[in-house]
């Protein structure tokens, strides 16, 4: 099969760096930082656009909400040639002290969802790729950001993260919970490609404030301030990569 039957993209129309928000709006605030860009294919949540950022060419394509969605974008872009999948989204913190608008940068995945199921035991680890990890770190420190760097969880269910499991994953150590990094990481793994994550907190789960409680719209105005920031951490990664 030449042509991808979601992204509507074929072998040699991408680059081998992606950038992987999971709003479709979220590719054009990312393209709005590079030097020039080109929207490839848009269909479904997907948006695939080609860019340019100092001089680095890399593609950013959405992936929606939820593993199974990531993990069509990430089966049909690995299929073309993507060779690392960096997600940029956001998340909800699970312990004290980690505020709207912090960053997160994910050290592995708790696996509480079940795409993942169908390719391999939940016993094997969603990590991301040490290169990509250290990229994302590295990249932060350069722009003089600080981020809190650990572990997460990927779920599936945003309505049904009940107390219990909150305080499962707060009790555990967990930095923040949200709904795609376990099958990016484990998808790319498999393949023998490379993935990480970076995240903007848009609500703390252990403090009551889940994302859509603060405001009238999706995200805290801190939150929509820095998902910008990661943005800009994400693609100076991406230009070492």
């Amino acid at each position: 099969m030449a042509k991808q039957p979601h992204l509507l993209v074929e072998p040699g129309d991408l680059n081998d760096v992606a950038l992987l928000p999971g709003d479709p709006g979220r590719v054009d605030r990312i393209a709005g930082h590079c030097d020039d860009h080109e929207v490839v294919a848009e269909n479904r949540e997907y948006k695939v656009v080609n860019a340019t950022y100092e001089g680095t060419d890399l593609t950013i394509c959405s992936t929606g909400i939820g593993s199974p969605s990531a993990a069509i974008a990430v089966e049909e872009l690995a299929a073309v040639g993507v060779e690392t999948f960096l997600r940029v989204g956001t998340t909800g913190a699970l312990q004290s002290g980690i505020e709207i608008g912090d960053m997160v940068v994910a050290t592995g995945a708790a696996k509480d969802e079940g795409t993942t199921d169908r390719y391999e035991a939940t016993a094997v680890p969603a990590v991301p790729d040490y290169d990509a990890l250290s990229a994302l770190v590295d990249a932060a420190e350069a722009n003089g950001e600080d981020v809190h760097v650990g572990p997460i969880a990927t779920d599936d269910a945003f309505y049904a993260e009940t107390d219990e499991y909150v305080e499962n994953w707060e009790a555990a150590g967990l930095l923040a919970v949200e709904m795609e990094a376990a099958a990016i990481f484990s998808l790319a793994r498999r393949k023998g490609l490379a993935a990480g994550a970076i995240c903007t907190v848009d609500g703390n789960l252990v403090e009551g404030t889940q994302k859509g409680t603060t405001d009238d719209e999706e995200l805290p105005e801190k939150a929509k301030n820095n998902v910008e920031r990661a943005i800009e951490i994400s693609l100076t990664a991406a230009t070492s990569l």
